[in-house]
C-alpha cells in the first residue's frame, strides 16, 4: 500500500470527505504532515505483519541499562500525564533526569497540532540528557470516531469500519491515517485499536462505536489491518482491553467503578481472546489489560492486577511485547488504595508500563516513589521488574 492512501488509491483528505465526525479537542481540523524524522521512525519499527518473535528488538538495544538511581530505575515503567497545554517544570525535570518512560496526552494538552509538536520537541530535548538513551514513549488514544485527541484522522469509528463494504480496507486506511497523524506531531504510540467483541447494540463498547463488530474473526482481521498499517508508518499499536470488555453492559464502565464480567473461560477464549491472537500475529507492540474482574480466570483481582490473567496473555497466547495498564486512577480500583499501592500491585502482576493518566504529575511521581521503595524492601522482585523495564526500553529503542 502506498503511504497516505487507501487500497483504492484515495488520499486521506479525499476519503475523509465521505464521513465527518466531531472530535473531542475542539481544535479546528487541518492538514497533517509527517514530522521530520518520520522516516527514521518507520525504519526503526520495520515491517508490520510479522509474528511477535520476528519483531523483537535488535541486539544493539538489548545491552544492560546504565547504572540508575532507584527513582530512575522505577521510572522506566511509569508513564506520566499533566494538566493543560503547558507541561509543568516538574514533569520536564522528571524527563531530563530519567524518572519517566514517557507521557500520555489528552485533549486538554492539545491547543493545536503545531503547539503540541513544539511541546514534544521540548520533551525530546529534555530527554537527551536522561541516562537511558532511548526516545520517550509519547502516546495518546487516537481510536477514531468519538475517541480522538488530535483533530483529523481517523474520522471513521471502529463501528463505521466494521459496517462498511470493505472492513479490512477501511481498517487499513484508518490505521494508516492514525499513524500519519500522530507521527506528524511527534507521537510514537497509539493506545489503539480496541479489540473488544461487543454482544448487544448499545452495550458499553458499542455505545461509543469502539468495536468493529460481534464476530471475533472479523474484529481480529480489522484490528490486524489497523495495527499493520499504523506500525508501517512508525507508530506502535496497542491492542486493548485484554481479555475483552465486549461482554460489558452499557453501565459497566471500569473508569467509574468496579466491573465483574461472569463470562465463562470457554467463551473468553473462544470469542474475546480470538482477536488478540490475530493482533499478536500481526506484531502489535503493546497490549493493554482491562480493569474488569473475570472470575473464570481470577475471581479476586482485576485483569491488570492479576498474574493469572497476565499469564493467560503471555503463556497461552504467546505475547512477548509490552503490557500496559489502563488508567491507574480508574474507579474500578477504588478498593486497592491510592496510586502508590495500585502501581506496586500492577508491577507485581507483570505489567510493564503503569499508565498514570490523571493529568497530575504527582500521580506519576507517587508511582515512581512507591515502585522504588517496593524494589528496595523486596516487595517487588527486582529481576522481574528489570525484565519489564527492559521490554519497555527495548520498545523505546526500536523507535529511533
Amino acid at each position: 500500500m502506498r503511504r497516505g492512501r487507501t487500497c483504492s488509491g484515495r488520499t486521506p483528505r479525499q476519503f475523509a470527505k465521505e464521513k465527518n465526525h466531531e472530535f473531542d479537542t475542539g481544535v479546528p481540523q487541518q492538514a497533517r504532515r509527517p514530522a521530520r524524522g518520520t522516516a527514521a521512525l518507520v525504519a526503526g519499527l520495520g515491517p508490520a505483519g510479522r509474528t511477535d518473535a520476528d519483531v523483537r528488538i535488535p541486539d544493539r538495544t538489548r545491552s544492560p541499562l546504565p547504572a540508575l538511581t532507584p527513582a530512575q530505575r522505577a521510572g522506566q515503567c511509569v508513564i506520566h500525564s499533566y494538566p493543560g497545554p503547558t507541561p509543568p517544570a516538574r514533569l520536564m525535570d522528571a524527563i531530563g533526569q530519567g524518572r519517566t518512560a514517557g507521557v500520555i496526552f489528552f485533549g486538554e494538552n492539545i491547543e493545536s497540532p503545531s503547539r503540541i509538536e513544539g511541546v514534544i520537541r521540548e520533551m525530546n530535548e529534555a530527554n537527551a540528557s536522561a541516562p537511558v538513551e532511548a526516545p520517550l514513549l509519547l502516546m495518546t488514544d487516537q481510536e477514531g470516531g468519538m475517541v480522538r485527541r488530535l483533530p483529523g484522522e481517523p474520522l471513521l469509528s471502529a463501528k463505521d469500519v466494521g459496517a462498511s463494504a470493505d472492513p479490512e480496507g477501511r481498517a487499513e486506511y484508518t490505521g494508516n491515517g492514525a499513524g500519519l497523524n500522530l507521527a506528524g506531531v511527534g507521537m510514537n504510540v497509539n493506545l489503539a485499536p480496541v479489540l473488544d467483541v461487543y454482544r448487544r447494540t448499545g452495550d458499553f463498547t458499542d455505545q461509543y462505536e469502539r468495536s468493529y463488530g460481534k464476530r471475533p474473526e472479523a474484529v481480529g482481521a480489522c484490528g490486524s489491518a489497523f495495527i499493520t498499517a499504523q506500525q508501517n508508518v512508525g507508530v506502535a499499536a496497542t491492542a486493548k482491553h485484554f481479555p475483552g470488555l465486549g461482554p460489558a453492559a452499557a453501565n459497566q464502565n471500569t473508569d467509574l467503578g468496579p466491573v465483574t464480567l461472569t463470562t465463562s473461560a470457554a467463551t473468553l477464549r473462544g470469542i474475546d481472546e480470538v482477536p488478540y491472537r490475530a493482533a499478536i500475529s500481526a506484531g502489535t507492540k503493546l497490549v493493554m489489560l482491562s480493569w474488569a474482574v473475570y472470575p473464570a480466570l481470577d475471581a479476586d483481582r482485576p485483569a491488570g492486577l492479576s498474574p493469572t490473567v497476565v499469564g493467560e496473555l503471555r503463556d497461552r497466547l504467546g505475547f512477548r511485547g509490552v503490557t500496559v495498564t489502563d488508567a491507574l486512577e480508574a474507579g474500578a480500583l477504588q478498593s486497592y488504595g491510592g496510586a502508590a499501592r495500585r502501581a506496586v500491585l500492577a508491577a507485581a502482576a507483570g505489567m510493564d508500563l503503569i499508565l498514570c493518566s490523571a493529568r497530575d504529575v504527582d500521580q506519576g511521581d507517587e508511582a515512581v516513589t512507591a515502585l522504588s521503595e517496593a524494589l528496595a524492601d523486596g516487595t517487588l522482585d527486582g529481576t522481574a521488574f528489570d525484565a519489564a523495564a527492559g521490554r519497555g526500553n527495548a520498545l523505546r529503542g526500536s523507535l529511533f
